[in-house]
């Protein structure tokens, strides 16, 4: 099999993580179970550029069980395990194109041979993969019927993509659902970021200052994990609403500039570019930590902090310590990637299991849809959102009620009042 990944020998240990993440997927592993009866993707090619983890890895074995032909590379340099690619080669049969701390040529070039496959779907984590064939691999768009994003920071891009009229086939925003973001974004990135700065760092939360940068829904999450944790948190907005929104549940707002000041941890998740710049690394205090969880290693501006510092040390394995002219040391986790994943193990497997469900049932929209869809970025179908909830519901055990047939007449009508 085609495949480049660290040691095959590592895939028993993968696969027994791959299993134990699985416990806690039921929602995905239902899906599956019909997948392999009804064989929905069957000769259906997936290229899918994602983080390479245990339940990406579950993601794939409903895709290959629905007869999907899938290929997977990895979205990050530094969130891939090694034992995970592994066993999704031995065990699975599923070639995979990922090594943890890979560079940037090999990224690529992952990539490429992803799109390799001459896939008829693809999925992305950041959109590099649809960037990338709608740039260097043009003459394959004519046979894909459509793709799915599973972060916001690829649904921006794919939306510029969309307005600039560049956008070649349709696009699912994955993140868009309900039963992804205000789960995966809220629960999972918020424990996630908080579990990769004490793994990288072991230092205590409780009396620090950390300053969250973006009150999105993965904002909302960390800040909130944050604050559980004793930290006091302060929140950078440039929307006033969210801004005004974090005031309303007791955080405090201010200028970035006036947070440097006082931040013991500084953490972006905005997905955008230099958010954390050279005035803030030179107005912060001595032993600052610094980290990222939007997805690209953009949103701190590495170059400015490797162009002032007069010394750089690897002080922990994912600790680099700079040293200011002022002689202050501002300490980067990660190299500025998805602090989550590098440092940690990303998402629990328990949120993850809806959002690889939107993933899986999302693939299987778009062959029903071939060729009904425009060349735009469209949310996930309402049904399949309720769908997921429901099927999450059931596993957990977790019963509602249902509207009696006075209640329906009520909701439906207009004349009936007080």
């Amino acid at each position: 099999m085609d495949c480049d990944v660290r040691d095959k020998s590592l895939a028993s240990s993968g696969k027994e993580r791959i299993e134990w993440a699985d416990r806690s997927m039921p929602v995905l592993k239902t899906i599956r179970e019909r997948f392999e009866k009804e064989k929905p993707l069957k000769g259906i090619g997936i290229a899918a550029c994602l983080h390479v983890t245990t339940e990406t890895a579950n993601l794939m074995r409903t895709l290959k069980a629905g007869g999907a032909n899938v290929r997977l590379c990895a979205s990050n340099p530094l969130s891939t395990q090694d034992d995970t690619a592994a066993s999704l080669v031995e065990d699975y049969g599923i070639p995979t194109y990922a090594i943890n701390g890979e560079d940037n040529d090999t990224y690529y070039s992952h990539i490429h041979a992803a799109l390799d496959l001459k896939p008829q779907i693809t999925m992305d984590d950041g959109a590099d993969l649809v960037s990338t064939l709608h740039t260097q691999r043009k003459e394959q768009i004519a046979s894909v019927i459509g793709g799915s994003e599973e972060t916001t920071t690829g649904v921006i891009r794919l939306k510029s993509m969309e307005k600039n009229g560049v956008l070649a086939y349709p696009m699912i925003a994955v993140n868009n659902a309900d039963t992804k973001h205000l789960f995966d974004n809220r629960y999972g990135t918020g424990q996630s970021s908080i579990d990769g700065i004490l793994r990288a760092t072991n230092m205590l939360l409780a009396g620090s200052t950390m300053v969250v940068c973006g009150y999105g829904w993965c904002g909302r999450g960390t800040a909130t994990r944050a604050r559980g944790a004793g930290a006091n948190v302060i929140i950078i907005e440039v929307d006033p609403l969210r801004a005004l929104e974090a005031v309303m549940d007791g955080f405090r707002v201010m200028p970035l500039m006036e947070a440097a000041k006082i931040g013991d941890v500084f953490i972006t998740v905005t997905g955008d570019i230099h958010v954390l710049r050279r005035e803030h690394f030179e107005a912060m205090k001595n032993g600052a930590i610094v980290c990222n969880s939007g997805h690209f290693n953009v949103e701190i501006d590495i170059p400015a902090l490797e162009e002032i510092a007069t010394a750089k040390k690897r002080v922990r394995k994912f600790i680099d310590c700079y040293t200011l002219p002022n002689g202050r040391e501002v300490n980067l986790l990660a190299e500025g990637r998805l602090v989550n994943l590098a440092a940690a193990e990303g998402h629990p497997a328990v949120v993850m299991d809806m959002s690889f469900a939107n993933q899986s049932l999302c693939a299987e929209y778009l062959v029903n849809s071939a060729g009904k869809l425009e060349k735009k970025v469209y949310d996930v179908p309402v049904d399949i959102d309720k769908h997921i909830s429901k099927l999450k519901l059931e596993c957990m055990g977790v019963k509602i009620d249902t509207l009696t047939a006075e209640q329906e007449e009520y909701l439906s009508s207009w004349n009936l009042g007080t």
